[in-house]
């Protein structure tokens, strides 16, 4: 094992045993909303410090971006930034129900190099490092070898925040769910993307996503011989917060039944009207989407023409949510379980 992904498979596992004893007392947990139906619980915050600690302490020159501590900790030129979701699935959590997970990946200069996604409620460890497969609980793991949509259980997540397109979404469900075997949505991105992997899905898609939620997951899928992208098969899902990951034939036919949906193909129509001088003999010039979190608007590039690499660069917490500042927090005394009474 990678050291890297060694130091990261420990500060999950540190994460793992904090959520664990949370969830003996889980009526005692104090929550806050940090908007509406978006929960985070001191569990979050304690794990996600927990983790920091971890990483941080093996390699403190690195970066950091987590859900609730944005880039507070770690130091924030390193070309090594970790991406951190402590508790994907925390409104399953604190209903008690088991689908929730902690997700860490490594990027180096914006690609993925390791990730790890951890399901403490059955203690099943995803890994995986660039270029060297992808595991559960030391375990080689490859996609289904499913080839027709027909034949697919496909994994997805429903809106829930207020200004969710809820109309837009039905319509992608009613698309997907009239071609393949069965839709799923158990809440936790992270575990739904492990599971394409696994092979446990055929296939997955959702909107809305930050990049704590995908970043894990989406190396496990490539590393396991999936394809990942966003709805209209680009790479940018990362920065468009839209994801859909399958099985190499099944991507290419969710791909053809959602690309209409893309933010990122609506931006391109916005952006790319046709050239004036365009000619049956030179085709309109098409959008170059930037590099994950690119601040420089799209450029364009006549059709036909050498397609240039995109510029990568680490993820900003400006360019996914306003960290939120906080003194460093330890795990409060209701994490420890209850003695009875005699």
């Amino acid at each position: 094992m990678h050291p890297m992904l060694n130091v990261a498979v420990r500060a999950a596992r540190e994460a793992g045993k904090i959520i664990n004893r949370a969830s003996l007392d889980i009526d005692l947990l104090r929550v806050a909303q940090k908007a509406a139906n978006d929960f985070v619980t001191e569990v979050d915050r304690a794990a996600e410090q927990a983790i920091i600690d971890v990483l941080l302490k093996a390699y403190p020159q690195h970066g950091i971006l987590g859900e609730e501590t944005g880039s507070t900790f770690g130091h924030t030129g390193s070309d090594y930034q970790w991406i951190i979701d402590p508790l994907d699935g925390t409104t399953n959590f604190i209903h008690g129900m088991p689908v929730y997970a902690v997700s860490i990946a490594l990027a180096h200069r914006g690609v993925v190099q390791q990730a790890v996604v951890y399901d403490p409620t059955r203690d099943e460890l995803f890994t995986a490092s660039r270029g060297a497969g992808a595991f559960l609980n030391s375990r080689r793991i490859r996609v289904s070898s499913r080839i027709r949509l027909e034949d697919s259980l496909i994994g997805t997540g429903f809106p829930f925040r207020q200004h969710d397109d809820f109309d837009t979404y039905l319509e992608m469900f009613k698309r997907v769910a009239q071609r393949c075997v069965g839709l799923r949505r158990p809440g936790a991105a992270a575990i739904d993307l492990a599971y394409v992997a696994a092979g446990r899905y055929d296939g997955f898609f959702e909107t809305g996503l930050k990049p704590w939620d995908m970043s894990a997951g989406s190396l496990l899928i490539t590393e396991a011989g999936g394809l990942v992208g966003n709805f209209a098969g680009d790479d940018d899902y990362l920065r468009s917060g839209e994801i859909l990951a399958a099985t190499p034939r099944v991507y290419g036919q969710l791909v053809a039944l959602l690309q209409s949906f893309s933010t990122s193909a609506s931006r391109t129509q916005e952006h790319d009207p046709a050239p004036a001088a365009a000619t049956a003999a030179e085709p309109p010039a098409r959008i170059l989407q930037p590099g994950v979190g690119e601040p420089h608007p799209a450029t364009t590039v006549p059709a036909g023409r050498p397609h240039p690499k995109p510029v990568m660069r680490r993820i900003k917490a400006s360019d996914v949510a306003k960290p939120r500042q906080q003194a460093k927090s330890l795990p409060p005394t209701v994490y420890k379980p209850r003695k009875p009474k005699g």
